[in-house]
């Protein structure tokens, strides 16, 4: 384990981990004062891992599948806390976290979501909004408990919703957004200077 004193993140991922990569380009640059203590997947050959492997980054996988959520959840508690690690970055991690794993790491983990949230939680978020007819979507960095992209919100980026636009189009363009307000909400916590009113995030 290092001794370093810098915060160490975990990040979770379930598949190609472009927000994982975005992280890790800022940490390894200097531009975010902190580590990445463990990538971690419950998909074995999730491409984000191999990615960690070749930034040279501590990963491993636990596969989900047939295992009790409450379970295979300390079993990731354990293995993030055998690494140190203080503050969980969720990066396309597809399970709903159960209150046993959030109770681990109370107001220390973090998700995007690829809408305004509270619209168009869930799955899909993007084709839900094409569906809808808004005419302005975009993505939320927020606080995880253990309801479904429920926590209390840090940060927004609007991105409009083009005539022509399609489910890829727009997901591009709310993942440039997504990159951009995640590393920008993980300096912000690690500096300490918010404090949480109910559902608020107030700069301090």
């Amino acid at each position: 384990m290092s001794t370093s004193s810098r915060a160490r993140l975990g990040i979770l991922l379930s598949g190609r981990g472009s927000n994982f990569e975005a992280i890790a380009r800022n940490v390894l640059a200097g531009r975010l004062d902190c580590e990445i203590g463990f990538v971690f997947s419950n998909k074995p050959n999730a491409p984000g891992l191999a990615r960690a492997r070749e930034l040279g980054l501590p990963s491993g996988a636990i596969d989900s599948a047939g295992v009790e959520r409450t379970v295979f959840d300390l079993q990731v508690v354990d293995l993030l806390k055998s690494h140190g690690v203080e503050w969980v970055c969720l990066a396309g991690y597809m399970r709903l976290l159960s209150g046993r794993f959030v109770s681990q790491f109370p107001q220390r983990i973090l998700n995007i979501h690829p809408s305004l949230l509270p619209a168009f939680p869930g799955l899909d978020a993007q084709h839900q909004a094409l569906t809808h007819g808004v005419k302005v979507t975009g993505c939320t960095l927020h606080f995880v408990d253990e309801n479904l992209d429920a926590g209390p919100i840090l940060l927004q980026a609007t991105v409009p919703v083009l005539d022509n636009d399609t489910v890829e189009s727009l997901s591009s363009r709310i993942l440039v957004e997504e990159h951009r307000i995640y590393s920008e909400a993980i300096a912000w916590v690690l500096k300490g200077n918010y404090r949480i009113e109910g559902r608020r995030v107030i700069k301090t």
